[in-house]
């Protein structure tokens, strides 16, 4: 992280839902899709898929707080997933697809904690919020296959069936935050 540059790690499901989402966000600067907060070290995908290294599918945002915030990217990541379901988002259930918001400064997990906070006292869901909020312990990038899934997919079945939807309703909801 720079003084004008910062990183957030959020794992919300399919990490192609995520990335396709936060690379259409105005002020993201690079979204890279990883594993994070587990205990074996550089994963294979098949591993992680096991379900076994404890790693959560995730990504790792570079964005610019002074055209995006630290909380406008939580905003955005509690509408394109579901916070409320352990260890699974639709069809994708394992720990690996958990909900997590890994901070990496005393900021990040205030922030976190606030917003959180927030969307359970106005009941914003019908069901308890489950997300993780723990300390980055380590992120390792996913293979290349990974990276700019949807860009490079967009018509794959799982693509057009669960990423497109995701990036619609972010830009629908949130258009003042779509990239030009």
């Amino acid at each position: 992280m720079t003084a004008s540059r910062e990183v957030a790690v959020l794992a919300g499901g399919c990490f192609w839902c995520l990335e396709a989402v936060y690379l259409g966000m105005r002020g993201v600067e690079k979204v890279v899709s990883g594993y994070a907060n587990g205990h074996t070290p550089n994963p294979t995908y098949q591993q992680v898929c096991s379900g076994t290294t404890g790693y959560a599918e995730a990504v790792e945002i570079t964005f610019d707080p002074n055209e995006v915030s630290y909380r406008d990217l939580l905003n955005v990541f509690f509408v394109i997933h579901d916070p409320t379901t352990l260890n699974r988002q639709g069809a994708d259930v394992g720990t690996q697809y958990r909900s997590g918001i890994y901070y990496l400064t005393p900021a990040q997990h205030e922030t976190a904690r606030q917003v959180v906070d927030a969307l359970t006292a106005e009941q914003v869901f019908d069901a308890p919020i489950v997300t993780e909020i723990e300390p980055l312990r380590n992120f390792y990038p996913a293979e290349d296959y990974h990276q700019n899934y949807f860009a490079r997919h967009p018509y794959q079945p799982y693509c057009v069936a669960v990423v497109a939807p995701k990036v619609a309703k972010f830009r629908k909801q949130f258009l003042e935050k779509v990239k030009a």
